[in-house]
């Protein structure tokens, strides 16, 4: 007799034990595994959050963390403005936030006439005698004291401003007659250096532009006189000059021998320029 043990069916129980527990068995393997993912899965959520809970990361939806230190991740916040000119940091001792620089000041004189001396070093000019008068270009109490062999400046409604003025300061001289002071105006360059030198200060201008007037036309005497130069109605910004001769010579040889009550001929020749510095005189 064998050492086996038969139930009453003459069947050995522990085999059909072992057959009853074949389909577990067979689920083992797959239990397993699935024990090992969660496992994985729990032990990555707890290592997730204790770098959450180190560096203040939030996790992802994925369950991995995204740094906030910006040397790690990009950023998208907005950068924020310099400081402005007001801000009061500029205002501190010590401070290293550079202040922003002064607007340079207005270039100009106050603009009241005045007697002043004319240098034109590139023609030979020097410190020519310029007389104010109130009136306009070359009229009669501009053509007696270029007369004398001086230069004449109109201010007023029909003239311009004093040396150094915002606006128009007008020069007129005689070009064939008397000292011929103006003689060789007409080749005045452009670039070339004019020094006015009036109560204490000596203005220097550069001659920027050539401008021909009528004396025929009313609009090109409006011109001639205006507060910039060639440009009616426009509002100086700025210091210039005029500088204004006969074109005799040149009017003659082309036929034309018009010529006004003081013996002007139609047309003259003006050099403009601007002024560039202000210097004690």
């Amino acid at each position: 007799m064998s050492g086996r043990f038969l139930d009453g069916r003459g069947e050995d129980p522990s085999e059909l034990q072992w057959a009853a527990m074949t389909p577990y068995r067979e689920a083992m393997p797959r239990l397993r595994t699935t024990l090992v993912l969660a496992v994985a899965v729990g032990c990555a959520l707890v290592s997730g959050c204790a770098v959450q809970g180190a560096t203040g990361a939030a996790p992802t939806a994925t369950g991995r963390a995204v740094s906030e230190n910006p040397t790690t991740a990009p950023s998208t916040s907005t950068s924020t403005s310099p400081p402005s000119p007001t801000d009061r940091s500029t205002l501190l001792p010590g401070s290293t936030t550079t202040p922003p620089a002064p607007r340079p000041p207005v270039l100009a004189s106050d603009g009241k006439p005045r007697v002043s001396r004319l240098s034109i070093p590139s023609l030979g000019i020097k410190n020519l005698r310029v007389k104010p008068h109130r009136g306009s270009p070359d009229d009669a109490g501009g053509t007696r004291i270029q007369n004398r062999g001086i230069a004449a400046s109109p201010y007023g409604p029909d003239g311009g401003v004093g040396p150094g003025g915002t606006g128009n300061h007008i020069v007129t001289a005689h070009r064939l007659s008397s000292t011929r002071a103006f003689l060789n105006l007409p080749k005045l360059r452009v670039g070339a250096k004019v020094h006015v030198v009036a109560g204490g200060q000596r203005y220097t201008y550069r001659i920027i532009g050539t401008q021909m007037i009528s004396f025929r036309s009313k609009k090109s005497l409006a011109a001639q006189v205006a507060e910039v130069p060639g440009r009616t109605g426009v509002r100086a910004t700025k210091a210039m000059i005029t500088l204004s001769t006969c074109r005799t010579p040149e009017d003659r040889a082309e036929g034309n021998y018009w010529s006004d009550e003081f013996g002007n001929p139609e047309h003259r020749i003006d050099k403009i320029g601007e002024l560039v510095a202000i210097r004690p005189g």
